[in-house]
């Protein structure tokens, strides 16, 4: 099974790391976020990629053709030409980089994978996420509902504290970042079936969120996988000092690779 991973958006909301290099490619722990998420999935098993690229999608191509020099040490003869790499850190990935075009909306982006989806079915996520999420456990799920998608759900944390106060306006306690307010919301992890790409019109400016996503709905055919562990999306700078932080203090439960 395939992953399509969309990396193709401007991340106008982290303008101050977008500006010089797409979003996936803003570095968590000293690697891309998108490279966070690629381990997540191998840890399960999944080592195709189709990496669907818009904004700055160079970058992304230079990343990946030239990954033993990002990861390795190299031995460079400047008189022959000759290189040689030391301790080969290399992942058993398959990676297909495809150009959607550089405004392309989501559902154009994913449409334009057709030819690499074939009839087989196929999993589906953004560049800009992770999560502890167990992608086996999704795919079960997925498989045993028998509809076209399946769409992983969370709920966020609150953007600040929360004070538990008393009839008598008495602060009792602090809660720190309390679950939102109850509500479950896409958490950008797909499981799709290939007849999912029929819901999507040909176009550019197709949304996959939008109509798509609703006529899928209407018919019945998406069922929610609930996850309640870690999931959060790379929305800000605030949210990249955060991951960061986790990093730094080995704490970061979405490396489940190293588990």
């Amino acid at each position: 099974m395939k992953l399509l991973l969309l990396a193709g958006g401007y991340g106008t909301r982290l303008s101050e790391e977008t500006e010089i290099r797409p979003k996936p490619m803003v570095e968590i722990g000293g690697k891309p976020i998108l490279w966070h998420i690629m381990k997540t999935y191998s840890h399960y098993g999944i080592n195709e990629f189709v990496i669907l690229l818009g904004y700055k999608g160079y970058y992304i191509k230079e990343y990946f053709s030239n990954y033993f020099l990002h990861q390795s040490d190299v031995t460079i003869d400047m008189s022959s030409g000759n290189m040689e790499v030391h301790n080969n850190s290399s992942e058993p990935w398959k990676i297909t980089l495809l150009d959607t075009g550089l405004n392309a909306m989501t559902g154009a982006r994913i449409k334009k994978a057709k030819k690499y989806i074939g009839n087989e079915s196929f999993l589906l996520t953004y560049g800009d996420g992770v999560a502890d999420i167990d992608i086996k456990k999704t795919i079960d799920f997925h498989l045993q509902h028998g509809k076209l998608m399946t769409m992983t759900s969370a709920q966020p944390d609150g953007r600040f504290g929360a004070l538990n106060i008393d009839n008598n306006n008495q602060v009792i306690d602090f809660k720190e970042k309390p679950r939102g307010d109850g509500s479950w919301i896409n958490a950008g992890y797909f499981i799709c079936q290939p007849e999912v790409l029929d819901y999507i019109d040909d176009g550019d400016d197709v949304v996959f969120e939008q109509e798509p996503l609703k006529n899928l709905a209407k018919n019945g055919e998406i069922f929610t996988y609930k996850h309640n562990g870690f999931w959060m999306p790379m929305d800000s700078l605030r949210d990249k000092i955060k991951l960061n932080e986790m990093c730094d203090r080995k704490a970061a439960p979405w490396m489940v690779w190293k588990n």
